[in-house]
């Protein structure tokens, strides 16, 4: 299929990674290779530690990192989820933009290390996901954060997780979120969108990888059934009330673009405040390309959303 992406971003597909997730192990370590290869981030004025925090009962201790920034603006905190479909990714992955992120809102960030699909299948993702949230919030006084005011932060299904997250916080009586931003969230195994059937070839995620991540996260043939809870799949979720306030983007060219309009229009039917953005020419994975306008464009939203959410 031919697709009108934006020029920059269309002159710089062919030196992006091709991501077949039909041979995991090998995806994972070209991943690594690739990050591997790339320069030291910028980690001026940001403290990062790691820490092991207790999971859910009878669960493996949960990973943490921890940015603190050494010119705090606020007592406000991020809670960030990593992408990568489930099945992908570690603490590293969106290192270099935590570390942009503390030093630039001047906010404590917090990474979760969640374990990951088939291995791990769910619901032990999203239970890492809320047992780091859990320890955030009740050691707030410590991180120097008030935990009234905890965005949370997620990427792809990243962003899924979040907004699953933000259900089972609800339902669950806490922790208190402030905010959630979902960027090109995962959030509907139907797999049956307009987008969906027909990315089946778009750079970086396409429908095969989306088969993929939730025959993975859920177990094969589970995806689409009846048996799907909304934790799983926050497009499953019936009611939304009660949330707190989102911001939802997706790309153009992503067989996730109509699921996120979706899940984005089902929250404001619920009287959720939410804000949609839908970048024009962008591809799941865009971001990778940094020095286009567009891109740039997307950062400084990012960095202007959570301001405002958190009143920095």
């Amino acid at each position: 299929m031919t697709y009108a992406f934006d020029p920059e971003l269309a002159a710089a597909i062919s030196m992006l990674p091709v991501l077949d997730v039909n041979d995991l192990p090998a995806a994972r370590a070209r991943g690594a290779e690739l990050r591997a290869e790339l320069p030291a981030p910028d980690a001026t004025g940001v403290q990062v530690e790691d820490r092991a925090v207790p999971g859910r009962d009878g669960d493996p201790d949960v990973t943490l990192r921890i940015y603190r920034p050494e010119r705090q603006a606020a007592p406000a905190a991020i809670y960030h989820v990593h992408g990568g479909g489930f099945i992908i990714g570690d603490l590293e992955i969106d290192h270099a933009r935590n570390l942009e992120l503390a030093r630039e809102l001047g906010v404590v960030v917090v990474s979760v290390d969640y374990r990951l699909a088939p291995e791990t299948p769910y619901p032990g993702p999203i239970e890492d996901v809320y047992a780091g949230l859990v320890w955030t919030a009740k050691n707030a006084a410590e991180l120097g954060v008030d935990a009234q005011r905890i965005a949370i932060h997620g990427v792809s299904a990243g962003g899924g997780l979040c907004a699953g997250l933000a259900l089972l916080a609800r339902d669950r009586g806490g922790p208190d979120i402030a905010f959630q931003f979902l960027a090109i969230p995962e959030v509907d195994d139907r797999l049956s969108t307009p987008s969906m059937v027909a990315y089946t070839d778009t750079p970086v995620w396409n429908r095969p990888n989306a088969v993929v991540s939730w025959d993975s996260y859920l177990g094969a043939g589970v995806a689409g059934s009846a048996d799907v809870p909304p934790y799983a799949a926050p497009a499953r979720a019936t009611d939304l009330a009660g949330l707190p306030p989102a911001y939802v983007s997706v790309m153009h060219f992503d067989p996730l673009r109509d699921e996120g309009i979706a899940y984005a229009l089902a929250l404001l039917s619920a009287g959720i405040t939410v804000e949609l953005h839908l970048f024009p020419g962008t591809f799941h994975g865009s971001a990778l390309v940094e020095q286009a306008a567009i891109v740039q464009r997307e950062r400084a939203e990012e960095v202007a959303v959570l301001r405002r959410a958190l009143a920095l």
